[in-house]
């Protein structure tokens, strides 16, 4: 019965998921938004429809951003089903006084026409209105008898220029999806050579016996482990290592909350130290590489350590308080060795080569997604890793972050991103204010929504504020990133916040009000010192 009620429940959420993607998507293109093009009003819709997908898990996440790529690439590139064979409709100046002329109503927008270049591209300029009517009568010293200009501004073309739909199929080869590709060989070749459980077992005996000490002594090591690799596969791997201490240890004696909730925990907040380290990050600095803004692999690490050092003394400090051990001491029995095969030789060396390149990205000037081919190129031309090995390495999260990347190309551009944060007045925030709203919106949607779907969702609208001076004069375009992409990375108040957190859920040793506890302090706390790193120390390194 109670299997039948799961699987009835599980139906429900995938039609009602269904409906409301199916809905949003239609929204736009049924009802008009002034301000909006008509690749706006698409983009709108694929927006919509892929944010209920990624809430109401649908599809596969991964699919989603299949979807979303294919939408795109159909609906809204040169060579799709609707731009493909499109021009705008052209007409002439007529001369009415000096720098004055006499236009169709239909070529004016408000107070700004279309300069035509050719059939697709055109120049938006302001011009002084002095009269309408059928004929509307503009004022522009920019402007000859030779200058043609749109003749329907509601043509389905203005407010968009459409790019090729190699753009949206070259999000799957950008520099971010090769640097998470180089970090997944990484990973894979230290689990396959026992590499990850090995440096556990070396980072975790200097800690002693006393519980408290253990458990710091796990979340060091799950933080640095979850650096270099998923926070997903780092609290599986982990996980192997806490379950048999926790196995010796009275059920009754809340040293094995603090085992099972500290794993996750950790991983979460690790991975926000290294631009490799989860999804948020790669899309902070994808968005930023597109406005022209590089930061290097060691500048993300100096600016991101104090943030993650303070959170897991936070973590540590309020697990020790809602569950203090009973145990006074624990002896740890860890077992195993380096590998010594060609194969693990290889791997060590090429595991520090390509970290300390990252780290020294700002003295040798090397991209960090170059360095990334390092590890895939060895790792496969010395037979590291085969083809079995490189099946098995999460493609679909590469498909993931393609897909958001995609999605940021198509709301930039066709002004859907500008249209939105324009339709807040911004102005009226002061800045410190503006990263707070900034930070618990992206903190609140990230505990409901995956943190990839929520940094996709919200850098693109940090960015359009940033070029286009809504932002006000303050506006730091890095530091608003910074802010979202650490408040995605905070998200850890439920089971289906993080998988690291599902993972831990299913150990039985924790319940959701454990994890509630924990991750409104963090969550919360995180913010403030976000913002506070914001004002006094990221403007240090970033300036």
């Amino acid at each position: 019965m109670a299997i039948k009620k799961k699987q009835k429940s599980t139906q429900n959420k995938f039609f009602a998921g269904l409906a409301l993607g199916v809905i949003g998507f239609c929204l736009p293109l049924v009802f008009q938004f002034d301000g909006l093009s008509y690749a706006g009003h698409l983009a709108l819709g694929i927006f919509l429809m892929a944010a209920v997908f990624w809430m109401f898990e649908t599809l596969p996440i991964y699919s989603t951003s299949m979807l979303v790529i294919f939408l795109q690439i159909t609906l809204l590139s040169q060579q799709g089903l609707i731009f493909s064979d499109a021009t705008l409709p052209s007409t002439d100046l007529k001369p009415h006084a000096e720098n004055t002329w006499k236009v169709p109503a239909g070529a004016v927008d408000g107070d700004k026409v279309y300069v035509l270049k050719d059939e697709r591209n055109y120049t938006p300029t302001q011009v002084n209105v002095l009269e309408r009517g059928e004929m509307v009568t503009i004022q522009s010293e920019a402007f000859d008898p030779e200058t043609r200009l749109v003749a329907d501004t509601r043509h389905k073309l203005v407010g968009y220029k459409p790019v090729s739909f190699a753009a949206f199929f070259g999000t799957l080869a950008s520099p971010i999806i090769i640097l998470f590709l180089g970090g997944f060989m990484l990973a894979g070749a230290s689990v396959k050579y026992n590499l990850d459980k090995n440096l556990t077992n070396v980072l975790l005996k200097p800690f002693g016996q006393k519980p408290m000490f253990i458990i710091l002594g796990l979340m060091l090591v799950t933080a640095t482990l979850s650096a270099f690799m998923s926070n997903t596969a780092t609290t599986a791997m982990m996980m192997t290592v806490a379950i048999p201490i926790a196995m010796q240890v009275s059920k009754e004696d809340k040293f094995r909350i603090m085992l099972a909730l500290s794993i996750p925990i950790a991983a979460n907040i690790g991975g926000m130290a290294t631009p490799i380290g989860t999804p948020p990050n790669a899309i902070v600095i994808a968005n930023l590489t597109q406005q022209g803004i590089n930061i290097a692999f060691g500048t993300w690490v100096a600016l991101m350590l104090p943030l993650v050092v303070l959170l897991l003394l936070l973590a540590w400090g309020t697990m020790r308080m809602f569950f203090p051990p009973t145990l006074e001491s624990f002896k740890l029995t860890l077992q195993g060795s380096f590998e010594k095969s060609r194969p693990a030789i290889i791997l060590y060396i090429l595991f520090a080569v390509t970290v300390l390149l990252w780290f020294t990205e700002a003295q040798h000037g090397i991209p960090s997604a170059m360095i990334a081919f390092l590890p895939i190129a060895g790792l496969t031309v010395t037979s590291v890793m085969k083809q079995e090995d490189i099946r098995s390495l999460p493609w679909e999260v590469l498909w993931l972050v393609a897909g958001g990347i995609a999605l940021g190309i198509s709301m930039e551009n066709t002004g859907l991103a500008m249209w939105l944060v324009s339709s807040i007045n911004w102005e009226m925030f002061p800045q410190l204010l503006l990263l707070l709203v900034f930070g618990f919106v992206a903190l609140m949607l990230s505990n409901f929504l995956s943190n990839t779907v929520t940094a996709t969702l919200l850098i693109p609208l940090a960015v359009s504020m940033g070029t286009s001076g809504i932002g006000g004069e303050g506006f730091s375009l890095v530091i608003t990133s910074l802010v979202i992409g650490s408040a995605c990375n905070m998200a850890m108040l439920l089971p289906i916040s993080t998988p690291p957190n599902a993972i831990a859920m299913s150990t039985g040793f924790i319940k959701t009000p454990d994890m509630v506890k924990v991750g409104i302090i963090i969550g919360l706390v995180g913010i403030i010192a976000a913002l506070v790193l914001s004002q006094l120390y990221w403007p240090l390194i970033i300036n």
